[in-house]
């Protein structure tokens, strides 16, 4: 066999950190907002806080605050499981030996 025929193709270059992390965070950063809209436009997060935890000081604003940061850790979630599963698979799998 000729060395061109047994040796593997190249793998494309692995994107720098900051590129991996923009395209997981963004698009879960504009998910997160419009679920939160979606979600507080129906409930009222002191309604929230009564029916949930009514022993905490949670005002308003922080309701609103939390509730975004929930949904974004819940799309970026998504999102890096999807980037995650785009990776080639011969970026963890070592060849085969042959014999």
């Amino acid at each position: 066999m000729s060395p061109q025929a047994t040796s593997q193709p190249p793998d494309r270059e692995r994107q720098p950190l900051a590129q991996r992390l923009g395209a997981v965070l963004w698009p879960s950063f504009f998910a997160a907002g419009v679920a939160t809209m979606a979600c507080f436009a129906f409930i009222d997060p002191l309604a929230l806080r009564d029916i949930t935890f009514p022993q905490l000081p949670i005002s308003r604003e922080l309701g609103y605050t939390l509730g975004f940061f929930l949904f974004w850790m819940a799309t970026a979630a998504s999102s890096l499981f999807t980037s995650l599963l785009l990776c080639p698979a011969s970026r963890f799998n070592a060849p085969l030996p042959r014999d």
